[in-house]
């Protein structure tokens, strides 16, 4: 789901850098963490709406999760190799 319908729609969005999807084992679940990067905070409120701070999920993919944050973290890079 993520490759074929999630990442191609928020491809469309000017200002969309990128994406990482990284996975953890922990016992019983697997616990995944989505970092994307944009190229300013207009951007990402372009994609997740003003304020920027409710984590988008859509629901095709909150019928496959067990849970998930309602809030998205926000970074500014420090360093990029």
């Amino acid at each position: 789901m993520l490759k074929n319908e999630i990442l191609p729609g928020i491809h469309r969005v000017d200002g969309y850098g990128g994406a990482f999807l990284l996975r953890r084992d922990d016992g019983e679940e697997v616990e995944f963490i989505t970092i994307t990067t944009w190229s300013s905070w207009d951007a990402i409120e372009r994609f997740a709406g003003e304020g920027h701070t409710g984590a988008v999920v859509p629901p095709t993919a909150r019928a496959l999760l067990a849970r998930f944050d309602d809030r998205s973290e926000h970074f500014t890079a420090a360093w990029v190799p």
